[in-house]
């Protein structure tokens, strides 16, 4: 699609920015710098665009669809036009047996049209139904209305650089060549007209920038224009030129953007920014344009490929997946996610402060596949019944909890959940809390994340299934809560089928302020209530408060996780006096500080000490007792001995020091190769084989790494009590990633 499999441009987990906006009032209300009247082609103008309109965040869902020339051979993925160049290549040779060599039979035979070996003629040439074919847009869009969408639209222009409009600048254009249609006029017309936002996607920074690498130098003018051969100069004018020409002529609500943007001229980057916004005054609308690189990311949402964070995250940011693993396109013998894994990623996406894009695979005649129609449905039958616990919600506190792990980065597989399984949302007011749970869990369901030590659940109002249609609720027994969660009683059995049940918690006022588990909430009224923002470990600038909804000199009343201080500045970027919390703090009027805040640091306590458990093996780390410097650093089972205790104090730099309780030995990388053991010795100041980068990847976990070698601490896997800890290269596997629970 966006891009092919063989592009990995991997993204570390939960880390746009780590702070998550929460419960209270609208997302960022009163927090955003105002829009100017006028957009100037400058970083300081266009940052100033609202990036993410309340009708995006309230949208939630949209689905496109690679299709175009490239689907014609529906083979290998929508790259074909690439590697059916690239010698050696599976498609390369598929190409060779089917229509010969790529020197004789190069891709704008696919546009033009030409027989193949066999004799049979082939070009990308869709008709209309109402022409005697099998393409009918109008079909199309009435499928994404029934699949809940709430924006759509197709990829104008994919890698391969054909248009899919009347383009002035490109004769490669359905109009011109291929099917004669302005197939873009016809989605636009056919969105519009079923009242859905209007999503126009662009691939072109990479056409060329990468993609034709392979194909052979062109001397003919127009195919040097169509394989990217033109220069830098003329290529990225052209490269704006597109862009103009879909902006004045479809007007999008959504302008989406593949990779390699940070490949374009940035003096075009900025001119397309200003037209698109300017023009979107113009018509009275408010736009989005996204970008995966080469943007600053203030004015623009941010999207993950095939993926998404591992946990809360702002600001408001998007998902492109699709339908298949295996192909953006059309392609013979293509496979499907079920529709639990796109649906349940999706309801995760939601929980976490995101939208979802979704790509279907349109055959080149313009049929959809049964079996692609199947999955939007599903999903559409989800968000038929229960879209009041979706559609204009905002994220909670704290995204769910449960057994499966989602998202953590780009090109990550969407998973079905379980009914242990649980997802948050919550209405705008933020008087209703919604528990989606992936699967009927039986008789009784206990939510822990509302546990008596975390929440006080007194204003508690009912609890409520919602019913197999729309607006009908189960009115359920009250809940019992203790030190172990919620305890919500269901139907003995489930009273109808779902991919998903959803559970409808009203309160009598707003949703009570959730203590954390790490990190720390800072709300913008007194006694936790009001807007309000989640910030797991690191240091916030007045931008990073005004991304998270709060915005600098707003926070009144604080609650660090167990463990966990909050340093707050009256200056920007650490400046000024300076306010240290250890505890909750209802009112910071009795300290003198209300809303002085400018920026603060989300730090472990240095007095506090903590198991540091693998997420893996479930041990915690152990220094072995009154052991010699230079002893290995290994793993126990949690018996409350302070050799598996340890204090993470802050050192220089962002970086900490993890002295163990019981010998006040530090743990030391020593300078070792991966899969080496870790140690222990005295510290020693300015030894960097002493310091740890602490960092969040999600849902409370970290990794440890050594500041001298890079390595992060490791538990090895399943091993047995007693192992050695060691160390090893940063990667996905949950070997690497540790929690810290206050002792």
């Amino acid at each position: 699609m966006s891009s092919s499999i063989n592009r990995r441009h991997f993204l570390a987990g939960a880390t746009c920015v780590a702070a998550a906006a929460v419960a209270g009032g609208l997302f960022g209300a009163g927090s955003a710098q105002a829009a100017p009247g006028t957009y100037t082609p400058d970083w300081n103008s266009v940052d100033q665009h609202p990036p993410a309109p309340e009708w995006f965040q309230d949208a939630k869902f949209g689905i496109y669809f690679h299709w175009g020339v490239f689907s014609v051979p529906a083979f290998g993925n929508e790259w074909y036009p690439r590697t059916m160049y690239q010698a050696g290549d599976s498609v390369n040779q598929h190409h060779i047996a089917t229509y010969g060599q790529p020197s004789a039979w190069p891709y704008h035979n696919f546009i033009n049209g030409a027989q193949d070996l066999a004799g049979n003629f082939v070009k990308f040439a869709p008709k209309l139904k109402s022409a005697g074919g099998k393409f009918d847009p109008d079909e199309w869009v009435q499928l994404f209305v029934d699949a809940g969408a709430k924006f759509a639209g197709p990829v104008a222009e994919h890698h391969d650089g054909f248009s899919m409009w009347d383009s002035q600048v490109n004769e490669w254009n359905s109009v011109d060549k291929g099917p004669g249609l302005n197939l873009l006029q016809l989605f636009s017309t056919a969105i519009r007209a079923k009242g859905l936002k209007l999503l126009v996607a662009m691939h072109h920074a990479y056409h060329y920038n990468g993609f034709y690498e392979y194909a052979p130098a062109q001397t003919d003018p127009s195919l040097k224009k169509l394989y990217g051969q033109l220069g830098a100069a003329a290529e990225n004018q052209l490269w704006y030129d597109k862009l103009k020409e879909v902006i004045d002529r479809a007007q999008p609500d959504i302008l989406w953007q593949d990779f390699k943007l940070d490949a374009v001229d940035e003096t075009q980057r900025l001119k397309f920014l200003s037209y698109y916004y300017n023009q979107a005054n113009s018509w009275g609308r408010e736009v989005v344009a996204t970008y995966k690189d080469g943007m600053n990311g203030k004015g623009e949402v941010f999207d993950y490929e095939r993926g998404g964070p591992g946990d809360l995250t702002t600001p408001y940011w998007l998902t492109d997946d699709s339908i298949s693993s295996s192909s953006w396109c059309y392609t013979q013998g293509i496979g499907y996610y079920t529709i639990q894994q796109m649906l349940h990623s999706f309801i995760d996406r939601v929980s976490k402060n995101g939208n979802m894009l979704l790509n279907i695979a349109p055959m080149a005649d313009g049929t959809i596949p049964q079996a692609q129609k199947d999955i939007l449905l599903g999903i559409g039958d989800h968000l038929k019944r229960f879209g009041e616990s979706v559609y204009a919600t905002r994220a909670w506190t704290v995204y769910g909890e449960g057994p499966t792990k989602m998202g953590g980065g780009a090109f990550t597989t969407p998973h079905a959940g379980t009914a242990q399984d649980i997802r948050f949302t919550r209405d705008k007011a933020g008087n209703v809390l919604y528990a989606t749970v992936l699967g009927w869990p039986g008789s009784s369901l206990t939510i822990k994340t509302l546990s008596s030590d975390r929440i006080n659940l007194s204003s508690l109002a009912s609890v409520k299934l919602l019913g197999s249609t729309a607006g009908t609720y189960t009115d359920l027994p009250t809940p019992a809560q203790n030190s172990s969660g919620l305890t919500v009683t269901l139907p003995s059995s489930a009273p109808y089928g779902a991919n998903a049940y959803v559970l409808k918690l009203t309160f009598s006022g707003t949703i009570p302020g959730l203590l954390p588990q790490s990190g720390a909430i800072a709300f913008q009224d007194v006694n936790y209530t009001g807007g309000s923002a989640s910030f797991t470990l690191g240091d916030y600038t007045a931008a990073d408060l005004t991304a998270a909804g709060l915005g600098a000199r707003t926070v009144s009343s604080l609650r660090p996780a167990p463990g966990y201080q909050v340093v707050g500045y009256s200056g920007d970027d650490f400046t000024g006096a300076s306010w240290t919390f250890t505890a909750d703090n209802p009112d910071l009027r009795t300290t003198g500080n209300n809303d002085q805040i400018t920026s603060l640091r989300v730090q472990f306590n240095p007095a506090a000490y903590f198991r540091i458990t693998n997420v893996t093996d479930g041990l915690a780390l152990d220094s072995g007792g009154n052991v010699a410097s230079g002893s290995n650093l290994k793993q126990w089972t949690w018996d409350t001995s302070t050799n598996l205790q340890w204090r993470a104090e802050p050192v220089a730099g962002g970086y900490y020091r993890l002295v163990n309780r019981t010998n006040g030995m530090v743990a030391d990388g020593w300078g070792d190769i991966s899969g080496s053991a870790a140690r222990q010795a005295p510290w020693s100041s300015g030894n960097n084989n002493q310091q740890w980068t602490i960092t969040h990847r999600g849902d409370g976990r970290f990794s440890i790494a050594n500041r001298a070698t890079g390595l992060v601490l490791d538990g090895g896997g399943n091993v047995s009590s007693g192992s050695v800890t060691k160390q090893w290269t940063y990667g996905t596997s949950t070997n690497l990633l540790w929690t810290f629970t206050a002792v």
